[in-house]
C-alpha cells in the first residue's frame, strides 16, 4: 500500500496518473480525472456539510461514475458516506437517511420517485447527471482543485479513524443497523485482498454488484484502489451483458453475492464462454457445486469466502478445504464455535462416510472471535454494540461448525434473518407489512433454504374467521405496499388454522422452518421468475427436491 494509512491518501495517489481508472459504458476517465473529480466534489461537500454538524452524505445511486467519485470526494473530505439501498420504500428508505444523520442525499432522476412525498428535514438532495445543468453549475467553481487542496478545505483532519462507511446490515429486530468502516479499516480491508489475490495495476475490477452493498466497496473498489488497478461499473447486474462487459472492459476479477453466479450459468452456453480476460470472482454464496460449474464452464476459479460485514471476523477459504467447508479462520484471528449459552467450544463435527452431520446437536454453535477484531460499532446503536461484543469476545450471529482438522462449516443464522440474493432481510419487518392484509389473523416470516445459494422467503398465515385465501387479492396487497421492498415478496404462502406455539406463547419458528414446503398444509408458491401465486402441488414439491439434490442442498432442509 506504500505506506498509505487512509483512503484519502490512496485517492491522493491517483493524480498525475494519466492511466485508464474507470471505465463506465463508452466513458473513460484516467485515474488523475478520477482524483480530479473527487476533490472538486469534495470542496463542494466542504460547503455542503455544516461545521459543527457529523459530515455525512447519502448516496442513493445505480453503479455510476458519480458514486466512486463521491466515495473519493468523502475521504478526502474527512466525511462518511451511508448507501441507501433503493429495494428499500417509503419511510423505510427516510429512516435509514435520517437515522445516518445524511446532511447530502446525492441521487439520481430514476431514483427520485423514491423520494416522493418523504420528509426529509434538513437533507440537501444533488441530482446528479449530465442532464442536470444545476448539478454542473454546483460543481464548476471547484474545477482544477487539488486532492490536497480539497482535504484543507474541509477543515477537517482526516486518519486513519476517520469514519467512511455507514452501510447497512439487517438485524433481528427488524430495524437497519449502520455499521461503521474507518479510512484505514477500508484501506487495510484493500490492502489484504491486494496480497491475497495478487492483484496488480494492470487488472480491471468488473463491479457488477450494488455499490451501496459493502460487498463492491470493501472487495472490489478498495484492492483496485489499493492496487492501482481500474474499475469497470455496471449500472446494474445483468448475466446477459456480463461476459459482452468483461470483454469490453478487459476485466479481470470480480465480486458477486447471492444467487449472481448461478444467473450468470442460466444463460445460454457459447462455444466462446471462454473467450475473455477474466481470472478471477470471489464472493459469498455460490455454493460448490455451482462454482464448479461456473470453472468448468468459464474457466474462471470463484473464491469462496465468509466475513462478518462488520468486520469482526472472516474465514479464508485456502487449498484443501472440504466440500462443503468455508475454509479456515483468517491468520491471526483467534476463532471457535461455541455454545452461546455456556460459552464452551463445541465438540468438533463428525460426519457419516456419506458426508452427514452425526452430531450437530453438541457441535453446532456460534461463531466467535475471542482474540482482536477491527469491528468498529453501529451507528448510534449502543445496544447493538453490546449484542455484537461480549465478554471481549465478538459473537457474530452466525451458527457454525468446526471439523477436526479447523475447517468451518456455515449452518444458519442465530436470529430471525433471511439472506434472499446477497441482501439481509428481517423476518419483523415483513411480517409488519404483510399483517396490514385485512385478511390476516397471525403472519410469521421465516427463511427456508434457496435450493442453490441463501434463503428464500416464506410466510404462514393465519386467516381471520369466514375469510379464505385468494392468491389474486394476496398478490394485489402485495402490490399496493409501498415499503414492500423487491426482495421481501413470500416465495411461499402457507394456510395455517392457528400459528404453532412455544410453551412461552412465541411463535415456533424452528418447526415452521424444519417443515418448510413440506407439510400437509395447503401452501400457494411463485415459482422463479413467475408474478403470480399458484398452489404448490406434489409434483411441484418433487422437482424442487430434485433441484436441492443437484446443488447438494437437500440436507439444509432437515436442518
Amino acid at each position: 500500500m506504500n505506506g498509505a494509512t487512509t483512503v484519502a491518501e490512496l485517492v491522493q495517489r491517483q493524480w498525475g496518473d494519466h492511466r485508464t481508472g474507470l471505465r463506465h459504458e463508452d466513458l473513460v476517465l484516467s485515474h488523475h480525472q478520477v482524483a480530479s473529480g473527487a476533490s472538486a466534489r469534495a470542496a463542494l461537500l466542504a460547503e455542503l456539510l455544516p461545521r459543527g454538524t457529523e459530515p455525512h452524505l447519502g448516496i442513493l445511486l445505480d453503479n455510476t461514475p458519480e458514486f466512486p467519485l463521491w466515495l473519493s470526494a468523502a475521504a478526502l473530505a474527512g466525511a462518511a458516506v451511508a448507501g441507501i439501498n433503493p429495494t428499500r420504500r417509503g419511510a423505510e428508505i427516510a429512516r435509514d437517511i435520517l437515522h445516518t444523520d445524511c446532511r447530502v442525499l446525492v441521487t439520481e432522476r430514476a431514483h427520485l420517485p423514491l423520494l416522493d412525498g418523504l420528509e426529509l428535514p434538513g437533507v440537501r438532495v444533488l441530482v446528479t447527471g449530465p442532464d442536470n445543468p444545476e448539478y454542473a453549475a454546483l460543481l464548476a467553481p471547484y474545477e482544477g482543485v487539488k486532492p490536497g487542496e480539497a482535504v484543507a478545505l474541509s477543515g477537517r483532519a482526516v486518519r486513519p479513524d476517520s469514519r467512511l462507511l455507514l452501510y447497512f446490515t439487517s438485524g433481528s429486530t427488524g430495524t437497519p443497523k449502520a455499521a461503521i468502516c474507518s479510512q484505514g479499516r477500508l484501506a487495510a480491508a484493500g490492502a489484504s485482498l491486494v496480497a491475497h489475490f495478487g492483484v496488480r495495476p494492470d487488472d480491471v475490477h468488473y463491479i457488477c454488484m450494488p455499490m451501496f452493498h459493502g460487498n463492491a466497496v470493501i472487495a472490489d473498489w478498495a484492492p483496485a484502489l489499493v492496487a492501482g488497478a481500474s474499475v469497470a461499473l455496471r449500472r446494474r447486474f445483468s448475466a446477459s451483458g456480463f461476459l459482452p462487459d468483461v470483454r469490453a472492459h478487459g476485466a479481470t476479477y470480480f465480486t458477486y453475492v447471492g444467487r449472481a453466479v448461478q444467473y450468470l450459468l442460466a444463460t445460454p452456453e457459447r462455444e466462446d464462454d471462454r473467450s475473455h480476460s477474466l481470472r478471477l470472482g470471489f464472493g459469498t454464496e455460490a455454493g460448490a457445486v455451482d462454482a464448479a460449474r461456473f470453472e468448468e464452464r468459464f474457466g474462471v476459479r470463484l473464491v469462496e469466502g465468509y466475513g462478518s460485514s462488520e468486520g469482526g471476523a472472516a474465514v479464508q477459504r485456502t487449498p484443501g478445504t472440504p466440500r462443503g467447508a468455508v475454509g479456515r479462520a483468517a491468520p491471526g484471528d483467534d476463532m471457535a464455535v461455541v455454545d452461546p449459552s455456556t460459552g464452551e467450544e463445541c465438540e468438533a463435527a463428525r460426519f457419516s462416510e456419506e458426508g452427514r452431520l452425526l452430531n450437530g446437536d453438541r457441535a453446532i454453535g456460534e461463531l466467535v472471535n475471542r482474540g482482536r477484531n477491527p469491528f468498529e460499532g453501529y451507528w448510534r446503536n449502543p445496544d447493538a454494540d453490546a449484542a455484537r461484543v461480549r465478554g471481549g469476545w465478538y459473537w457474530t450471529g452466525d451458527l457454525f461448525f468446526r471439523d477436526e482438522e479447523g475447517f468451518l462449516y456455515f449452518a444458519g443464522r442465530t436470529d430471525d434473518r433471511l439472506r434472499v440474493d446477497g441482501e439481509n432481510l428481517a423476518a419483523a419487518v415483513i411480517e409488519n407489512i404483510l399483517s396490514r392484509w385485512d385478511r390476516a389473523a397471525g403472519v410469521a416470516v421465516y427463511a427456508v433454504p434457496d435450493p442453490v445459494s441463501g434463503d428464500q422467503v416464506m410466510t404462514a398465515l393465519a386467516l381471520r374467521d369466514g375469510t379464505d385465501f385468494d392468491a389474486a387479492a394476496f398478490g394485489d396487497f402485495l402490490a399496493a405496499q409501498p415499503d414492500l421492498g423487491t426482495k421481501m415478496a413470500p416465495r411461499f404462502v402457507r394456510i395455517v388454522r392457528g400459528l404453532p406455539v412455544t410453551a412461552t406463547n412465541k411463535i415456533h419458528r424452528a418447526a415452521l422452518r424444519r417443515e418448510s414446503f413440506r407439510c400437509p398444509d395447503p401452501i400457494w408458491w411463485r415459482p422463479g421468475g413467475q408474478p403470480h401465486y399458484r398452489r404448490l402441488t406434489r409434483d411441484d414439491v418433487k422437482a424442487l427436491l430434485r433441484e436441492y439434490e443437484s446443488h447438494d442442498r437437500a440436507a439444509l432442509l432437515d436442518r
